[in-house]
């Protein structure tokens, strides 16, 4: 007890730690006490509910102005129908399910058939879940309509796969500078050295070398809606979008930190 005193006294700024006790009075002199370890997986959250597209190709885009504008045209097939709603209580999360791109039904197996039959929903290609901060209102078999979740001028991020490249090498894929052309010159297009010799001895992991290129997952964030077009069925967007033409995209509401999205 004669200690405690002293302590508060060498250390007034000090909070009174939980572990203090007379039998021992400096805690952090005989044992570390740590947190325990969170073992909770944090799930992307989406700003709102999203729809899945077909990339039909780009175009210029006059706007009223005269301004000319690069617009990638995005169109819709046969889906985008709700086919399962998932909530805390049965799931640990909540998120809608929606389903995309009408195919045959022996294109499916039979527990593929038997979840979206379930939901009362026509056969569907891809399915992809939206995690919301809220999901009252939807119902399963529930139609998603584009022009009713967006309007022009809107900010949308869009994700997709991008083309792939097949095996190329560091000029290309990292946008390495190439060396001298001339006939003395021994290292044109090569890598050059990727290390220290005894000294690691190895090469270090994430190294930037040739390899596999494109062909990934990749988000586009911040894109401008410039036009909806109900007859056509189609939604152009300002910029390029990820992949091929008749690529699948995923679109939903751009994620503005403060705005829509929590900033904890």
């Amino acid at each position: 007890m004669a200690l405690l005193p002293i302590q508060n006294a060498l250390l007034p700024n000090l909070k009174p730690s939980p572990f203090l006790t007379p039998k021992n009075p400096f805690p952090l002199l005989t044992k570390t006490h740590k947190k325990p370890h969170s073992t909770v997986t944090m799930m992307s959250m989406e700003a709102g509910i999203g729809v899945m597209a077909t990339k039909l190709g780009m175009m210029s885009f006059f706007e009223p102005n005269g301004k000319v504008v690069p617009v990638t045209v995005v169109g819709f097939k046969e889906g985008n129908i709700v086919t399962q709603i998932k909530t805390q209580a049965t799931d640990g999360y909540d998120a809608v399910q929606v389903g995309y791109r009408r195919i045959r039904d022996r294109k499916l197996t039979k527990p593929e058939m038997g979840h979206l039959n379930k939901a009362g929903a026509i056969p569907l290609r891809h399915l992809q879940e939206f995690r919301l901060q809220d999901i009252e209102g939807f119902e399963p078999n529930q139609k998603l309509d584009f022009s009713e979740l967006f309007k022009e001028g809107d900010l949308v991020d869009v994700a997709g796969t991008t083309i792939g490249k097949g095996f190329q090498g560091g000029i290309k894929r990292h946008h390495f500078k190439r060396g001298l052309m001339t006939h003395g010159s021994k290292s044109h297009r090569q890598l050059g050295s990727i290390g220290a010799g005894t000294t690691p001895g190895r090469v270090y992991k994430g190294k930037k070398m040739p390899g596999r290129m494109g062909g990934t997952k990749t988000k586009i964030r911040k894109l401008k809606i410039v036009k909806i077009d109900k007859d056509l069925n189609v939604v152009m967007i300002n910029g390029a979008l990820p992949g091929k033409p008749g690529n699948l995209l995923r679109i939903t509401p751009a994620k503005i930190v403060g705005k829509n999205i929590p900033k904890s």
